[in-house]
């Protein structure tokens, strides 16, 4: 095993209390003040502590870094910097799956809409990287290209269909996210998040060959049709969990992983940590500016992403990486 640097370990002690700040922050900020002092001496506070600000500040950990890592991992199935689940087609074939769902079987549990989102995003997701496989290597722009026109094509039959339906107001719930609706027992779904993001460090290895392409993959001995497959289930199911619990959210998984790849170069092992920190810290952030910003009002974290992700992403497009 390698050592940690000097400087990759005082990096890594600064980005853990920078979230551990943002994590209290999420914890006592909001509509209702609340501060430690009244969490240990009035139960009321403790019950809004454990009942809301605590399941929104986890809520926000894990969508966070669950749509960085997917973001992380759809760019090395496509082998493009410039894709990911929000601009492929992945969140918007969630949205559609859970409108058919809403639609034929409207007294569904949570799970199943799950369950029909993540099929339907495993649909859309496949059909993006079959045809983005077959477009010219010498063009990378056109992958994000027809990506933003296959979401805005699946985004539209999703809009005519509710428009049809009359569910217009439940489909804008999903194409914007916000924690403001998040509560225990409402939230726990997400830790499968988690769990997708344990699949995805043990096969590292993999996927950073993966991005090698397909000849040198199976070259090295990689099953490729099978990688394939388990980083399309693994972006298809953390997309369509963030998406039927919270909404959609959009820039995490393009900006994170191109800033950390930028910083500490494109093993996939390597950076699966900071991915993850990077987009839980992101996502904490913004959803604490958007509770902020128009006090005590709010704004949905999916406009403050908008914005603060809009800008990363131009940063990304005019400066120079630093690595190799």
């Amino acid at each position: 095993m390698i050592a940690a640097s000097p400087s990759a370990l005082r990096t890594g002690v600064i980005a853990s209390l920078g979230l551990a700040i943002l994590c209290v922050l999420s914890l006592f900020v909001g509509v209702s003040p609340l501060s430690p002092g009244r969490v240990l001496s009035d139960t009321e506070a403790l019950q809004l502590l454990l009942v809301s600000r605590l399941p929104r500040t986890l809520a926000a950990l894990l969508a966070g870094a669950g749509l960085a890592i997917a973001g992380l991992i759809m760019q090395t199935l496509s082998r493009n910097r410039f894709v990911e689940p929000a601009t492929a087609g992945t969140a918007q074939s969630a949205e559609l799956g859970i409108l058919v769902v809403t639609l034929l079987l409207p007294g569904a549990a949570l799970w199943a809409k799950t369950l029909v989102a993540g099929i339907a995003a495993l649909a859309g997701t496949s059909v993006f990287l079959f045809t983005a496989h077959r477009l010219p290597p010498t063009q990378p722009f056109l992958v994000p290209l027809f990506g933003i026109v296959y979401g805005g094509v699946v985004g539209a039959a999703a809009t005519f269909i509710a428009w049809q339906a009359d569910l217009l107001q439940f489909l804008s719930i999903w194409t914007n996210g916000d924690f403001s609706g998040v509560l225990r027992g409402r939230y726990e779904l997400l830790w499968i998040t988690a769990l997708m993001v344990a699949v995805a460090w043990f096969v590292a290895d993999r996927l950073t060959i993966m991005a090698l392409g397909r000849e040198a993959s199976i070259g090295l001995g990689i099953d490729y049709a099978r990688m394939m497959r388990i980083g399309l289930v693994l972006v298809s199911l953390i997309t369509a969990l963030s998406v039927v619990v919270v909404g959609m959210i959009p820039f995490v998984g393009l900006a994170v992983p191109n800033i950390v790849s930028r910083l500490k170069g494109d093993n996939v092992r390597g950076t699966l940590g900071w991915v993850a920190a990077g987009g839980a810290g992101l996502v904490l952030a913004c959803d604490i500016v958007g509770r902020l910003i128009r006090y005590p009002y709010e704004i949905p974290v999916g406009t403050v992403m908008g914005v603060v992700g809009a800008a990363l992403f131009l940063w990304l497009l005019f400066r120079r990486g630093s690595h190799g």
